[in-house]
This record gives structure tokens, C-alpha cells and sequence, in this order.
């Protein structure tokens, strides 16, 4: 016999700024603007900084870029040279879905990955936003 269950874990949940669906924080990507005033994509999600998230899809990466939602999430006004940075980077998940034939890498707004990176698993009705 194992311990009974508790809780079930937590799963952090991050609004994407593009499209305003909320997912598993795992499950999109993190931009923040450091300390010295620059914007990089954060892989870690764990840089110092002020974050935004985005889905992993790149039509939402562009339309962040051209309503400008980055720039009121960050609290900055992009560069041209980071704004091509950015679209550089959603152009290379394009590149990465392509190369897997699978859609989207890790994206689906009524799928989350879980907490252990053990796959993927459905989102209850009631957590949708």
C-alpha cells in the first residue's frame, strides 16, 4: 500500500501577453528585459530581470511585436535591433516545428506539460481560461 494522496502539486500558471491564454509557466517562453535595459529571450525563465511570456507559436510572437505588447509588458520601447532579434528567434520555432513535422513544439492551448516534464496531460475544463 503507497501513502495516501494529498494535494496535487502545484503548476505555476503564466498569462501569454500576445493572445492571453493562460498556461503551465513550463510551457512558455520568457522574455525579459535586464537590468542594463536589453531584451533577450530567457530559456531559463529564471534571469533576473522584469518577464513577459509567450506561446511558442510564432503568430503570436508577431503580434506582440506589431500591437507592441512587449514593449508595455517590459516597461521599454524595442530596438529595431531587438524587435529582429525577436522575430529571428520565432522564425527558428518555425524552423524547429517544421524539422519535427509535428505542428507546434510543445504547443497546444488545450494541452499543458507537467510540472516533471513527464509529457503532456489535459487541461481540466474549470482551468481554461
Amino acid at each position: 500500500m503507497g501513502k495516501p494522496k494529498g494535494r496535487p502539486r502545484h503548476i505555476p500558471e503564466r498569462t501569454c501577453t500576445a493572445c492571453r491564454r493562460k498556461q503551465a509557466k513550463r510551457g512558455l517562453i520568457r522574455i525579459v528585459r535586464t537590468v542594463d535595459g536589453q531584451v533577450e529571450v530567457d530559456p531559463t525563465g529564471r534571469r533576473p530581470g522584469r518577464g513577459a511570456y509567450l506561446c511558442p507559436d510564432p503568430a503570436c510572437w508577431e503580434n506582440a511585436l506589431k500591437r507592441k505588447v512587449l514593449n508595455r509588458a517590459l516597461r521599454v520601447v524595442l530596438t529595431p535591433e531587438e524587435i529582429e532579434r525577436l522575430r529571428s528567434y520565432a522564425q527558428s520555432l518555425k524552423e524547429q516545428a517544421r524539422v519535427s513535422g509535428s505542428g507546434l513544439p510543445e504547443y497546444d492551448p488545450d494541452r499543458v506539460q507537467t510540472q516533471d516534464g513527464e509529457g503532456m496531460s489535459a487541461v481540466p475544463a474549470e482551468h481554461r481560461s
